[in-house]
Parts: structure tokens; sequence; C-alpha cells
């Protein structure tokens, strides 16, 4: 699957290129109905396990620890990556608080700077294409809760099928809350780091 989705992206980029700018529009537009598409099929596979609200209640304490030790790990690395290349600890910060998220990140950078917003785009997509390459082997190497990790905010929709697929229905549920939780706090994160 992780091959094929991959492969599916790179003939999407060729695609893209080869389309005139005057279909922009109706790309964005299919885009949005297709991840629609996707999360109400997603939401049909997690439904048939009639314990949702059980799963949910036997989470637990990971309901909340999981995006925090995520947007902790995010920020951490970020940060010292960010240190290592020369960038001040706000910028590597904000880019870090992206969680995956790129087209948001990129636009509330974008004021800030340029040059930033572009980085933190293409952070954010790598993070995204990183996490769809290695949830699989994460998931049947590492753990299932540890294959939430690389997704970040993603977790509840582009990446969300690859989760469920890969490990059980508890965990897309606790994937589904944890990439809910990461993205209501990308647009809290990214500003605090730049307009402070």
């Amino acid at each position: 699957m992780t091959f094929k989705i991959i492969l599916a992206v790179i003939a999407g980029t060729l695609v893209g290129l080869a389309l005139p700018d005057t279909l922009y529009a109706t790309t964005d537009t299919l885009l949005t109905v297709g991840l629609c598409l996707l999360l109400f099929f997603v939401g049909i596979d997690i439904g048939k396990n009639k314990n949702v609200f059980s799963d949910i209640k036997r989470t637990g304490v990971l309901f909340f620890v999981v995006p925090i030790a995520i947007a902790v790990g995010s920020l951490l690395g970020a940060i010292m990556v960010g240190t290592f290349l020369g960038y001040p600890l706000n910028e590597s910060g904000a880019i870090g608080s992206g969680m995956g998220w790129y087209t948001l990140s990129s636009i509330i950078i974008a004021p800030y700077s340029s040059e930033l917003s572009v980085l933190a785009f293409l952070t954010n997509v790598m993070r995204e294409v990183f996490a769809i390459a290695l949830i699989p082997i994460i998931a049947k190497r590492i753990g299932f809760i540890e294959a939430i990790s690389p997704a970040g905010a993603t977790a509840m929709d582009t990446t969300l099928p690859i989760i469920s697929q890969n490990t059980n229905s508890e965990t897309a549920i606790l994937s589904f809350s944890t990439g809910l939780i990461l993205s209501t706090l990308v647009p809290i994160l990214v500003p605090l780091f730049l307009f402070r």
C-alpha cells in the first residue's frame, strides 16, 4: 500500500506539472471532495466496530498523552535541527509547530517570511511523505501507538487510512483524536513562536 501511495503522489505531481494553470481551481475542489470521501469511508470502517465508544474510553490517559508527546517531540526535534542549521529558536519552533499540516503552517508563516514559509511547507510535506512510508514499518516492528507519531496532524485525515489498515480499530480512533488535537494546536503554536 505504501508503494502505491508514493507512486500515486509521484504520478499526481507529474500530471500537475502538465496541467494548465486554469485548472488549478478545479483540482482544489476535486482534492477536497476526494479527501471528504476518503474520511467518510474511513469513518465507515471505524463504525464497523460496534465498540467505538468503549474503545475511546479504554484509551484513557493516552487520549491526551499521545498528542502531547507528539507535539513536544516535534517541537524539540525541529528546534534541535533548526539550531544545528543556524535558524533562530522561534523560526525552527514555528516550522515544527506545523505538525505536518503544511498548508496552514506555511500560510501563517508567510507574512513573517516567504523563505520560512516555503521551508515550513517543504518540511511538513516531507513529514507526511515519510509518515506514509514509515507507518506500516513502525506498526509492524515497534508498535501500533508509535505508528501514529510520524503522521502528526495528518493522523486524522490523509494518513488515517494507512494507520487504520496497519493497526487496529482502537488505534485508529486514538489516531483520529490525536490528529484532531494536534490540528487544533497548529494555529495556536505557529503564531505563538513567530509573533511573540
